[in-house]
């Protein structure tokens, strides 16, 4: 049954929720007086199957049906959670959120995006409410911050893990929670840099950038200052270091007046940094770096990555007709050359994950694998038959053509949405005794879940294109 989500508040971060829960197959009602809503969503909703999307080799569900409410007691009604998103006003909250208590169920998930106030503000007057607290692209990026009662959290953070995000629960609240304090300390940092004259605002992205951000994607803080103290850890990292924070280094108890003059002076900064770009041409810039460093991150399971790799396991596979679907997911904009189409490699890349889904399905999956046996691929014959672009749908479907002894002989079709045949990719495999690294016979489970894969497509008629030499179209 299709769960519905409800957004009070259709700005950047309304948008991006709305966009998260609708791609991961559920009803979003948006309610949100302001005329533009509808459009300042949409927009986000293009970023968002630009983006999310490309962070999977699984296809997403079917997306939700979104739709837009006049009145929040129609927007909430049935809805499994609720999403606060309106401006940071208390007095607006605890408005929204008295008619949000009495419209809701009694037992769907009230959050509100809140990047400052505690649960105990917000319920000072008798909501229901926790602290939700995500970060800008929400329908990327997979951190929620959560505060507030301990069974509401709990309900809260079972269905953020369920569309693919990874909710923190805080042990105290706190003014601007956790991530929002450390980014404070930044920001003051930086303003006075810049009021000081000593870095403007394109030096200090760019010292952010070409270091410490790039190792906090991965390792967060204490991790990588952990590596900075070498073998001897942690505590050889604080003896060294730790005298430093008497040092008069910082302001952080410090803040420059926010005169005209600086704001001039930051701003302008700013707009020679990126004024070239418009803010979509950021945000597609930003998604799209986003997609690569996470997809880079699932190689490892650090960071991102494990929450992505969690997420796209609990997936469900593409339903088979007459013949397996092992691959169904949306092409990444880093698979695209400067043809604008998918470049030649990434073709050969989904038929081995087609491959790879195959060998799960026969039972050689990782832990075969680790057990000691695989097949290795020794050789492909491509043909190139249509266009295919980042943000489209390939479904690759795969006929067994013999497996029998040590050979696997497979033969995929790579299927655009709309049903053109995109390429084949033609595969002949032999099984591999890992520890020897010499061809052997598979176990006696995998020859007989591959024989039968053999047997059930023998009556199929032979595929256009099997055995071709390079040129030979058929």
């Amino acid at each position: 049954m299709t769960r519905k989500a409800a957004i009070i508040g259709g700005g950047v971060i309304g948008g991006g929720w709305a966009a998260r829960f609708l791609l991961n197959g559920w009803d979003v009602a948006v309610f949100d007086p302001d005329p533009e809503a509808r459009r300042k969503i949409d927009e986000v909703l293009a970023n968002a199957r630009r983006a999310l999307p490309a962070l999977y080799d699984k296809a997403l569900p079917p997306e939700g049906n979104l739709s837009y409410h006049s009145d929040l007691h129609a927007a909430v009604a049935g809805a499994l959670w609720v999403q606060e998103s309106v401006p940071e006003r208390l007095d607006l909250k605890h408005r929204v959120h008295d008619a949000i208590t009495r419209a809701a169920d009694a037992e769907a998930v009230i959050g509100s995006s809140t990047s400052g106030f505690r649960p105990s503000q917000l319920t000072a007057e008798g909501a229901r409410v926790i602290v939700a607290h995500p970060f800008n692209p929400v329908y990327l990026l997979p951190l929620v911050e959560l505060v507030g009662e301990a069974g509401h959290c709990a309900r809260a953070a079972e269905m953020l893990h369920e569309i693919g995000m990874s909710p923190l629960t805080l042990r105290k609240e706190i003014d601007a929670h956790i991530a929002d304090r450390l980014l404070e300390a930044v920001w003051r940092e930086s303003l006075w840099l810049v009021k000081d004259g000593i870095a403007t605002t394109e030096e200090i992205d760019e010292a952010i950038r070409m270091g410490f951000g790039l190792r906090w994607a991965q390792m967060g803080l204490f991790e990588t200052y952990r590596i900075a103290g070498g073998e001897a850890g942690m505590k050889h990292f604080l003896a060294q270091f730790g005298p430093a924070l008497q040092w008069p280094w910082t302001k952080l108890m410090d803040v420059p007046e926010f005169t005209p003059e600086l704001v001039d002076l930051i701003a302008g900064q700013s707009e020679a940094q990126s004024g070239h770009l418009s803010i979509r041409d950021l945000e597609r810039l930003r998604d799209d770096n986003l997609v690569g460093m996470m997809r880079a991150l699932r190689k490892s399971g650090s960071g991102a990555g494990g929450t992505i790799t969690a997420h796209e396991a609990a997936l469900p596979d593409a339903a088979s007709a007459d013949l397996p679907v092992t691959v169904d997911r949306v092409i990444p904009q880093s698979w695209t050359d400067y043809n604008g189409h998918m470049n030649e490699a990434h073709y050969v890349e989904v038929s081995c994950q087609a491959t790879d889904r195959f060998m799960e399905m026969i039972g050689a999956d990782a832990a075969y694998v680790a057990a000691g046996g695989s097949y290795f691929t020794v050789e492909n014959h491509v043909r190139y038959l249509a266009e295919m672009r980042a943000g489209g749908r390939v479904t690759v479907t795969t006929q067994v053509l013999a497996g029998a002894g040590k050979k696997m002989h497979l033969f995929h079709r790579l299927l655009m949405a709309d049903g053109t045949l995109a390429a084949t990719v033609e595969t002949l495999l032999l099984h591999v005794d890992m520890a020897t690294r010499r061809s052997a016979p598979p176990s006696t489970e995998v020859a007989g879940a591959l024989g039968r894969f053999a047997e059930a497509h023998a009556g199929l008629p032979k595929p256009k294109g099997v055995g071709l030499a390079v040129g030979h179209r058929g």
